[in-house]
């Protein structure tokens, strides 16, 4: 399952989900591309969905039963201030529900620790960024790697995750974009392989 965020149809995230596709194809997987943007998907939570009951919105089923049944998934993004856009964080709040991506041992959250329910042997995230390395680690300290891993992905039972990002795409050269491709190539075969 590829995941990508981004309104413009010639942004380096809509190369890098394709790019991602491709890549599973020839490592034989089958592949489920999910444009957020051009699948028209609704990101507000709704009244019911918030107080943990099934959705009725049949694109947010369809993603929630892709991701149960992923064995790799990928997601596409930049960075939006230290977090995912708002079009992804609405899939993050709407598909990884309660029931469908994790469960509490006593049916109900009391603070406990969940049971992550996704069977994700592998899930990749790659992000694209104007914010050099350093800056990221020492002045944020790199939410989004926080945000991914342990605060979503670890939660839901994913172990192997591997995050790579991209940078400085505001002034990367068309070399840079072709290298960076190639590197989507490498870091799926890895992570995969595992």
């Amino acid at each position: 399952m590829i995941v990508v965020s981004h309104p413009d149809d010639a942004s380096f995230s809509l190369a890098i989900a394709r790019r991602s596709e491709a890549a599973l194809l020839a490592l034989g997987f089958t592949a489920h591309f999910c444009d957020l943007y051009r699948d028209n998907f609704n990101p507000l939570l709704t009244r019911g969905e918030v107080r943990g009951s099934k959705t009725d919105d049949p694109l947010t089923q369809r993603y929630r039963d892709l991701l149960a049944s992923a064995e790799v998934l990928v997601i596409v993004h930049s960075n939006c201030w230290g977090s995912p856009p708002a079009m992804m964080k609405g899939w993050m709040d709407r598909v990884f529900a309660e029931g469908s991506a994790y469960a509490f041992e006593k049916s109900s959250d009391l603070g406990d620790v969940p049971k992550g329910l996704l069977r994700v042997n592998a899930a990749v995230v790659f992000n694209t960024s104007n914010t050099t390395e350093e800056r990221e680690r020492l002045v944020f300290g790199d939410p989004l790697d926080r945000i991914w891993k342990d605060c979503l992905l670890y939660y839901c039972g994913v172990k192997n995750v591997t995050r790579h990002v991209f940078r400085i795409i505001a002034t990367s050269s068309l070399e840079d974009r072709k290298r960076w491709l190639d590197e989507v190539d490498h870091i799926l075969y890895g992570a995969t392989s595992k």
